[in-house]
């Protein structure tokens, strides 16, 4: 069986590492898989790329499409390009896409044009919000994929009530949550650990990326203003995405107990979110990680693709009333936030699940 796994911006490479570490697993007991790894591009900034190869042990891409940059069009068209003349070279049985970033969508919609069977890891997840680019990428994949890797069972209902057959749909947990598991004994202490005097317990992590939240300066001004508020004496550690540095120097902005530091690592980041007070976020995938490492988590958008992470988990949703972010900062720091549990399947062993359903699936490819 020819597998072509894709890969295209930093969400994807912690979703496609236990998959290629299980399929070379059951490669050494004679399963006879053949995988083949496309990184598209998309992000092409070493701490947005390249690290997490190195870090999450996943080998060389056979292939690096060079697709980044550009509008959300000439980004698409780019891949779609790259990848229809690879799968031209290198045929397969099934084209494995994860995720909703703009190569997922790109990379799916090639496969189907030429004649071959998708798979969506992370299928069947929605915001409701088509003002989000991803929502846009999950909806299209979705219509065309034939296989769907669901991380939930709400998931699995999205996809029954657009008329998805049941039989298509393998309810098979989280691989963000695999990677999660297997490197928190690898989480590595930052430079800006010592350089700023952090103390476990005693800062929050923040990341905002999403441009609801970046692109008005009134608005990340705003979200600035309430945290040099209300923490005073609490250091905020801002990974700044290079969207949002862009923004935040045209803008003038400048902070007082805001630590801005460049991207970092897998490893890295981690390690500051797993002994972190809290969080604060406009990213689905950080809300997945808190709720399992039991971090209360803010999250500054109205709605979700991840509603277990606040049904279960221990992430609240506050949209942009500045009101909510300042309550929220506040029971945070009280100590009084919620208790989050773990979702279903959310074990570290759903790769293994995905492999067994893909050999399966070798008798009606």
């Amino acid at each position: 069986m020819r597998i072509t796994i894709v890969a295209g911006a930093r969400p994807n490479f912690m979703k496609i590492a236990p998959i290629m570490h299980e399929i070379h697993s059951v490669n050494e007991h004679g399963a006879g898989l053949q995988v083949r790894l496309v990184h598209t591009g998309q992000h092409y900034d070493k701490k947005m790329s390249q690290d997490f190869f190195d870090q999450l042990g996943i080998p060389e891409p056979d292939a690096n499409l060079a697709a980044g940059g550009g509008s959300q069009a000439a980004q698409t068209a780019a891949i779609m390009v790259g990848f229809e003349q690879d799968l031209i070279d290198h045929p397969a049985d099934i084209v494995v896409v994860v995720g909703d970033v703009t190569s997922t969508m790109a990379c799916a919609i090639v496969a189907q044009k030429l004649q071959t069977k998708v798979a969506h890891v992370e299928g069947g997840i929605r915001s409701g919000d088509w003002n989000m680019p991803e929502e846009i990428n999950r909806i299209v994949t979705d219509s065309i994929t034939n296989y769907f890797f669901t991380t939930s069972e709400s998931a699995g209902e999205n996809l029954r009530k657009v008329g998805i057959d049941a039989s298509a749909i393998y309810f098979v947990g989280n691989t963000m949550i695999d990677t999660l598991q297997r490197q928190m004994s690898h989480f590595q202490k930052p430079e800006l650990w010592d350089a700023s005097s952090l103390e476990n317990g005693r800062y929050l992590v923040m990341t905002l990326h999403r441009p609801s939240n970046v692109d008005d300066p009134q608005t990340l001004k705003g979200i600035i203003d309430i945290l040099e508020e209300r923490l005073m004496d609490i250091p905020v550690v801002f990974p700044v995405h290079p969207r949002t540095r862009k923004n935040f120097e045209r803008f003038g902005l400048s902070t007082r107990n805001i630590i801005l530091c460049e991207p970092l690592s897998y490893l890295e980041f981690n390690y500051l979110v797993c002994h972190c007070k809290g969080v604060i976020t406009d990213s689905g995938g950080i809300t997945e990680e808190t709720t399992v490492m039991g971090i209360p988590c803010i999250t500054l958008r109205d709605s979700t693709e991840r509603p277990e992470t606040c049904t279960m988990g221990t992430n609240e949703l506050i949209g942009s009333d500045p009101q909510k972010l300042r309550d929220a900062i506040d029971l945070l720091l009280s100590g009084n936030w919620k208790k989050g549990s773990i979702p279903p399947l959310w074990d570290g062993n759903a790769a293994k699940r995905i492999v067994a359903h893909l050999m399966a699936l070798r008798k009606v490819i």
